[in-house]
């Protein structure tokens, strides 16, 4: 069995992925933060400002970030317009021709020209500056990575941990059966992710809410596993979905996950 992935600390992310370090490191690279988005009007700004304020040059930040792209995906709640306010670019699709969480990647990774790119999920309620510079810590300090994940601590209601039912009920078994390489990754399914361009360009993302595992699975095939990071990004908060809406979820990966096996 091959290494895993390698993990890095809150600690670690504090001080060796420091922001003056990051931007030192990123040299003449051109860094994409895309958020795809469907109906997340009341979290999508918050998420947006947590990486203009402090990342983005022409808001007076650091100059980390060069882009910020969401991908509006068939809203009909004004996530839009609460984006362009956060101050971000918007790419918006009809709902007509919505596609779901993978295509809307896909069409975010196709406008934008990002040397290394971040997805972020438009849904959490806390995200803060440090997702951007934990996710590109590993891409910018290190030549080997190609694709980097966040994990965390997932509350439900009032327990501090528990969220995740399909990570912890499909995603992982999945993973344990049928690619146990890769089962150190801790978060399988985060949104939190960064790749540079080259790796993103090589590999096809899967539809719907399989692209996070299909990602993964791909990298470590194409790559191995020694080419994954995951950082802790500390407690996510999002909302938690009802168990009868998880259900198109639980498909997606197990579909993702099915086709790999038969393909790869």
């Amino acid at each position: 069995m091959s290494a895993g992935p390698r993990t890095f600390s809150r600690s670690t992310i504090a001080t060796e992925f420091s922001t003056g370090r990051l931007v030192a490191a990123k040299g003449r690279r051109s860094v994409t933060v895309c958020i795809p988005a469907r109906d997340e009007a009341r979290t999508v700004g918050a998420v947006v400002r947590a990486v203009v304020e402090p990342h983005v040059a022409a808001a007076g930040g650091s100059g980390l970030v060069d882009d910020v792209l969401v991908v509006d995906d068939g809203s009909t709640d004004g996530t839009a317009d609460v984006a362009r306010a956060g101050g971000a670019r918007v790419l918006t699709v009809a709902p007509e021709d919505a596609g779901g969480k993978g295509r809307a990647m896909q069409s975010g990774l196709a406008a934008s020209d990002g040397d290394l790119v971040v997805f972020l999920d438009a849904d959490v309620e806390n995200t803060t500056p440090e997702f951007v510079t934990g996710l590109l810590g590993p891409l910018l300090v290190l030549d080997d990575v190609c694709l980097v994940k966040g994990f965390y601590e997932r509350p439900i209601g009032a327990d501090a941990s528990g969220g995740g039912r399909v990570t912890e009920l499909m995603a992982r078994p999945l993973i344990e059966v049928l690619f146990p390489d890769l089962s150190g990754v801790r978060q399988p399914l985060a949104g939190e992710t960064a790749a540079p361009r080259q790796v993103l360009e090589k590999l096809t993302l899967a539809g719907g809410y399989g692209v996070e595992l299909g990602l993964l699975v791909d990298v470590a095939h194409r790559f191995g596993t020694t080419a994954i990071a995951q950082v802790d990004l500390g407690v996510r908060v999002h909302r938690n979905r009802p168990l009868a809406q998880l259900r198109p979820q639980a498909v997606d990966v197990l579909r993702a996950a099915l086709d790999r096996v038969e393909h790869l």
